[in-house]
């Protein structure tokens, strides 16, 4: 068995002929890992754009490229996903999040018109599964693969936001975090129809508490020193995606923030508590007066 881990660079691109903006791919770096996760080749085009006229401020000064670099590439986006489906063969793909994935269909829909990505076979996304073995990550902040590299105490410099570099990175956390009984039930049959549904789900964050999918009863918190079950002591309030409320518990008086964020997803609603610290309350300040001696 080998796995291909991909990772992809973009520029937001207006096209006239959507109406919209298109994360256009401009650059692919893929490697491929054997059975023991080691390194056995790779893969690394530059792709010229054909929608956008410049590149954005911001994807320049990550990635050290100027769209004269980009200008001067070879590879037309279908040529280089024809070279890249050759790579991948029946490896099992992964990313680095399933966001390079969509840029991927995104991509694949604007240049040929297909709505499928039919050379993957198995796909895995390598972010949530290293979440799941450090047990990090939450509904209001993912896992960065910067801070995966350092979680598991990978030293190596790396140049970050290339493509081929990112995808070396990704393969050194994968193979540190590597698990195969864990690891299989993230690997996903990419021929069934239900993975694109999964793949193309918008999840969104409702912040509505009369939406009939805003289960109330889900909303309580625990006293974090006790356990006992807490009173709410104030209304819920929206802010950050999220409903937070004032807690206090009956048994040990201790009091707190909680905050929920309820988020729709393909496999229905999930609700992520956290409690916040006690709001601090600074004392009013006292000026000194200085008064004269012949007063």
């Amino acid at each position: 068995m080998s796995f291909v881990i991909l990772d992809l660079e973009w520029n937001a691109a207006f096209s006239k002929k959507r109406g919209k903006y298109i994360n256009e791919i401009f650059e692919f770096g893929a490697v491929k890992v054997d059975d023991n996760r080691n390194i056995i080749d790779s893969f690394s085009v530059l792709v010229k754009p054909s929608i956008g006229k410049f590149m954005n401020s911001f994807v320049r000064k990550l990635t050290n490229l100027t769209f004269d670099d980009l200008k001067a590439a070879e590879y037309t986006f279908s040529q280089a996903i024809s070279d890249f489906a050759d790579f991948l063969g029946d490896s099992i793909l992964m990313t680095w999040s399933t966001s390079d994935l969509l840029a991927l269909l995104e991509n694949q829909n604007y240049f040929t018109g297909s709505d499928k990505l039919p050379f993957i076979t198995r796909y895995c996304d390598l972010q949530s599964y290293c979440e799941h073995i450090l047990g990090v990550g939450s509904a209001s902040r993912q896992l960065g693969l910067s801070t995966c590299a350092e979680l598991v105490q990978i030293t190596q410099e790396f140049e970050h936001h290339r493509a081929l570099s990112d995808a070396e990175l990704s393969a050194l956390c994968f193979k540190k975090l590597y698990k195969k009984s864990v690891f299989d039930e993230f690997v996903e049959d990419a021929a069934d129809p239900e993975f694109y549904r999964k793949l193309t789900f918008k999840s969104k964050h409702i912040t509505d508490l009369r939406n009939p999918l805003v289960d109330r009863s889900q909303m309580f918190f625990d006293c974090p020193e006790c356990g006992a079950r807490c009173v709410q002591k104030s209304k819920w309030n929206v802010k950050s995606r999220s409903f937070k409320a004032f807690f206090v518990c009956p048994e040990c008086k201790n009091e707190f923030a909680g905050q929920v964020f309820v988020k729709q997803k393909y496999e229905g609603i999930v609700f992520t508590k956290k409690i916040l610290e006690p709001p601090v309350i600074e004392e009013p300040k006292v000026e000194e007066v200085q008064t004269s001696d012949n007063t």
